[in-house]
């Protein structure tokens, strides 16, 4: 179970974000962003910190410890 890419995913689909755009706003590529969605790959901490800041969410939720 994926659920950091799957809750990846669905905050940037809802904010209308494409992979591009998102990979832009954190400096990453774009196809780290896939690796991340699909689970290939994990995320460091400090990139971990910036998709919670960014979605206004919290990095418990993105790592499936809560579900708010």
């Amino acid at each position: 179970m994926n659920l950091f890419g799957e809750r990846l995913k669905e905050l940037r689909s809802d904010n209308k974000l494409s992979r591009k755009e998102l990979s832009e706003k954190l400096g990453v590529s774009v196809r780290l962003i896939s690796y991340w969605e699909n689970g290939e790959r994990e995320c460091d901490f400090k990139t971990l910190i910036s998709i919670a800041d960014l979605f206004s969410t919290s990095v418990d939720y993105l790592l499936g410890r809560t579900d708010y």
